[in-house]
């Protein structure tokens, strides 16, 4: 019967959400992403252009990572003129939601806050709002297969278009040091900043909604790990779910679920985002696990996990920010189980 209820529930959100969308009469966002990639390349000096681009099966094109590189493929923001930073921008505006979009740029200018706060530490890693690159793989055409990369610390967001439209957005990534803005410093985002205040807080959220008996399955480990599993590796961990499944939600519940999903599919264009969680309601919000580790309240190391049959979310707040706060310090990332970056498996 709580199945029953609780699909039943799912079925009002997605009727809702189709609905909405339908009216909204989206052009596809592969259209317009391949349009800006040629004018981002257009803008571009021969040599900018070779550091900006490379071939669709280049391995490099595979190799992502979200910490502070001393290299990195493609071209650097620091090294473009201020149109060719208004192209690239309009290029990442059009894989992305406004709000990914928000969040991306906000992810940058934390950068300046760290810069700050680690000025004196010796061997920091360099902190710099421009050390973002740009990378192009093959050549932005509305028949041909191309891939885009926009990645910095905390930031590795990977597109692969398809005949004009957007076949592959993962691995999505988004992190935030600090994930609560706390220093009166007077460079970056203002005290009280929190970029990824959703993806923590609904989480919480339903963690607290949970019985006993829920929080008994759903807690898999008094401790949060380290950091996010599968980290820089191409293709994300294919272990089987744990924690809490939906088939044990209420209808409250399974809205709590819903809404931290959204949380994170509203990052992406509108289209791709509704064809994640339409692949979600396909395979059965029953087969969707939620699994929790580290105590159930801010300050303390904590993680999650979010996973289906054709995705999973990770989700780890427990390194201490600049300023030495402990657990102010996000990793999140949705991957596709059935492949990353366009390669199905």
């Amino acid at each position: 019967m709580q199945s029953r209820k609780s699909l039943a529930a799912l079925a009002v959100l997605l009727i809702s959400s189709a609905g909405t969308l339908a009216a909204m009469n989206f052009r596809p966002a592969g259209a317009d992403m391949t349009q800006a990639a040629r004018d981002f390349l257009a803008g571009l000096s021969a040599e900018q252009r070779a550091a900006a681009t490379m071939k669709f099966d280049d391995p490099a094109r595979l190799d992502w990572h979200y910490i502070p590189k001393d290299k990195r493929k493609g071209l650097q923001v620091k090294h473009m003129d201020g149109e060719q930073r208004k192209r690239a921008h309009a290029l990442l505006r059009s894989a992305v939601s406004q709000l990914g979009y928000d969040k991306a740029k906000t992810i940058m200018s934390l950068e300046a806050i760290l810069r700050e706060l680690e000025k004196g530490r010796q061997g920091s890693p360099l902190r710099d709002p421009e050390r973002y690159y740009f990378t192009l793989f093959g050549q932005p055409s509305e028949s041909d297969r191309w891939g885009l990369s926009v990645e910095g610390h905390h930031l590795s967001l990977n597109f692969v278009v398809d005949a004009g439209k957007i076949a592959s957005v993962t691995p999505t990534f988004y992190g935030a040091n600090p994930a609560e803005v706390r220093s009166d410093v007077k460079v970056g985002p203002p005290r009280g900043t929190r970029v990824l205040h959703a993806e923590e807080d609904l989480a919480f959220q339903l963690l607290k909604s949970l019985t006993a008996d829920q929080r008994g399955k759903a807690v898999i480990a008094d401790k949060s790990p380290a950091d996010i599993r599968g980290a820089a590796q191409p293709q994300p961990p294919q272990s089987g779910p744990e924690g809490l499944p939906g088939t044990e939600l209420s209808d409250d519940q399974v809205k709590i679920l819903w809404t931290l999903l959204e949380a994170y599919t509203e990052n992406m264009t509108p289209e791709v985002g509704q064809k994640r969680l339409a692949e979600v309601r396909d395979a059965g919000i029953q087969k969707v696990y939620f699994a929790w580790a580290g105590p159930d309240r801010p300050g303390i190391g904590h993680s999650y996990r979010v996973q289906g049959p054709t995705f999973v979310i990770e989700f780890c707040n427990n390194q201490p920010d600049g300023a030495g706060n402990p657990a102010n310090h996000i990793h999140s990332v949705w991957r596709q189980r059935d492949g990353d970056f366009g390669i199905e498996k």
